[in-house]
């Protein structure tokens, strides 16, 4: 028998609308889930914007003080979809009032704020997760897969890039509604905490604990028009990062960022490369996993040499992670899907009493990468990352 789960977002925008479709979706797809979402409030400021929004996606009532949603007992889970400033103090109102948390990444503004989150839910005792989504996108699990079986044996290289080309016209402007995520003030970091903490979560769950980074950053444009305050003002964000790291396991890593590649809309790739074998992945492409096999795992004998060479592996067998939850072999998914799947895994995680990764703690790991990356490109020096280890 099916049990309901109300939930109440806060914020809504671009994620708003991938969360959300994952909540209406879930129980059609993963139907031996318990719990069956049930879309019980949408919170944000604008009231007007907000209601617009409840009733396309079928909230079923609309607030714009989120303290109130919070002491309503009739809500379950509440989702953070809000600006990165507001993660803190929402999350830790919501677990001291016994409710499940799910939190958009960046987890927090600093290493600091994740701290205290994360002991905020583990005080409380409260089911929590964090929303990075591309683990669950069927190639980068099928990767996971690769990884923890030894296919690829001893790891010494893994390398990342995630670029975008949003942001290079001078005249874009920073802070309100839309840009946020150009205002430090609100967004903490710009490229770090927005897309290099997927490609670091990423690498973590593939690779192990990054343990030290060494970075530099740039901002092109130094000054901008805030949107709220109608004057020019200085950009504080990192329009682009790059950095060296190394893994605990011994090996060494390169990470790119930027908002300025020009032709690069949500180029999200990484490559790892070990003794036995390397996996490949880019997310513009993201039905596939390249797979160059050297050693083979059953046998341990090199692969024969008019048969070594990259392997393109379509990711929509039943057999692959995710799959036998959609459609026929050779039919595609998506972007929207990997929310879907991180919920799936949530709720599953709620009814196992396991917790869901990545959860609180492991975003803190993240976020504590992300700091170390930042205080790098401030000395221009090695700085430990204080990931834990075990």
């Amino acid at each position: 028998m099916s049990k309901s789960l109300n939930v109440a977002m806060i914020g809504y925008g671009f994620m708003g609308k991938a969360h959300s479709n994952a909540y209406r979706k879930v129980g059609n797809f993963f139907p031996d889930l318990e719990h069956r979402p049930v879309l019980k409030c949408l919170c944000a400021r604008d009231a007007t914007k907000a209601a617009a929004f409840a009733e396309t996606w079928g909230y079923e009532s609309v607030e714009t003080d989120w303290k109130k949603v919070i002491e309503n007992d009739d809500i379950d889970l509440i989702d953070i979809c809000s600006p990165n400033d507001s993660h803190l103090e929402i999350a830790v109102a919501a677990a001291k009032a016994g409710k499940m948390v799910a939190c958009e990444k960046p987890l927090a503004m600093n290493v600091a704020e994740a701290e205290e989150m994360t002991a905020a839910v583990e005080e409380a005792g409260v089911p929590n997760m964090v929303w990075f989504n591309y683990r669950r996108v069927p190639a980068i699990s099928l990767a996971r897969q690769v990884v923890e079986e030894g296919r690829i044996g001893k790891p010494y290289h893994y390398r990342a890039t995630y670029l975008q080309d949003w942001t290079i016209a001078e005249d874009v402007p920073q802070g309100g509604a839309a840009l946020w995520r150009l205002d430090v003030d609100v967004a903490g970091s710009g490229v770090t905490g927005d897309l290099l903490a997927h490609s670091i979560d990423t690498a973590m769950w593939l690779n192990g604990p990054i343990t030290r980074v060494v970075a530099d950053t740039e901002t092109f444009v130094k000054e901008r028009m805030h949107q709220e305050t109608g004057e020019v003002q200085p950009v504080g964000i990192d329009d682009a990062c790059m950095f060296l790291a190394r893994f605990a396991n011994g090996s060494m890593g390169t990470f790119e960022s930027t908002r300025y590649a020009r032709g690069r809309k949500n180029y999200n790739t990484f490559e790892m490369n070990g003794a036995d074998g390397s996996v490949k992945f880019d997310l513009e492409d993201p039905q596939y996993l390249d797979f160059f096999e050297y050693t083979q795992l059953q046998s341990g004998k090199k692969v024969e040499d008019h048969l070594t060479g990259w392997r393109r592996v379509h990711v929509t067998n039943s057999e692959h992670p995710y799959m036998d939850k959609w459609w026929v072999p050779g039919c595609t998914v998506g972007y929207e899907h990997t929310f879907i799947h991180a919920l799936a895994d949530f709720l599953e995680g709620v009814e196992k009493g396991t917790p869901t990764q990545p959860d609180f703690r492991n975003a803190l790991q993240t976020q504590r990468v992300c700091d170390a990356v930042l205080a790098s490109a401030q000395s221009g020096g090695w700085v430990e990352t204080g990931v834990e280890t075990t």
